[in-house]
């Protein structure tokens, strides 16, 4: 049974449904501070956990894919500091590189790689020096365990993440704070399908567990939902 850690502070980009979702959920249960974001308030299920978080979560709006609103975001949290940063935020696409057009791959990488890290940009002096900065990637980022081909826009654009997150790491090669890429494993979401492997009751709790354990240890990591390391 994971420790209440009633003083720890949360930012969660992206918690409005799926994953997000149950990250902002479980990290209430640890008993954590949570300030979490949804685009919009009208597909959000984050409401539904206030009344049960006694003052603890804190609900923004934010779409990451318009600076001016990150910008915005960044502004009215200027006086908080939080000892993690976890960005949830990403979109899937079937289409294969012959069917996809020009715009939808654009609004992909712009959504899954570029928005993520210009949050980690903007908002990486909120997070305490034996803080954690954390970003939701994939197993399917992986370049190493690519044997089959497919979703390769979306494998595409999170092992773009991947290198813009390793990119950022060297150059904070000096900073004591915990970055990691997470990969969530197949989990039964809007993303993921119902023919996925996990349930999100397997993989988020582990998930977290992980993201605690790896606290303290400075440098980047690209870890699963396990705790294992997921080869590049």
């Amino acid at each position: 049974m994971p420790t209440l850690s009633s003083n720890k502070q949360l930012l969660l980009i992206g918690a409005s449904r799926g994953l997000g979702f149950a990250l902002a959920e479980e990290y209430l249960k640890r008993g954590w501070h949570v300030v979490a974001t949804e685009r919009n308030s009208t597909t959000s299920q984050l409401h539904n956990l206030l009344e049960a978080s006694d003052g603890r979560l804190k609900i923004d709006t934010v779409d990451i894919t318009y600076p001016d609103q990150v910008a915005a975001l960044r502004t009215r949290l200027a006086s908080r500091k939080f000892d993690m940063l976890f960005v949830n935020a990403g979109i899937g696409i079937r289409e294969m590189i012959a069917d996809v057009s020009t715009d939808e791959f654009i609004r992909v990488m712009v959504t899954n790689a570029l928005s993520p890290m210009r949050i980690v940009e903007s908002m990486q002096d909120l997070v305490l020096p034996t803080g954690t900065i954390g970003i939701m990637s994939s197993g399917q980022g992986s370049i190493t365990n690519n044997e089959n081909g497919h979703y390769e826009i979306y494998r595409g654009s999170k092992t773009a993440l991947n290198m813009l997150m390793r990119s950022f790491a060297a150059r904070h090669a000096d900073d004591p704070r915990t970055l990691l890429l997470m990969a969530p494993g197949w989990v039964r979401t809007d993303l993921g399908g119902p023919q996925a492997r996990l349930s999100i009751e397997e993989s988020i709790p582990n998930l977290a567990n992980t993201m605690d354990a790896q606290a303290g240890r400075a440098g980047l990591q690209y870890l699963n939902y396990l705790g294992q390391t997921v080869p590049w």
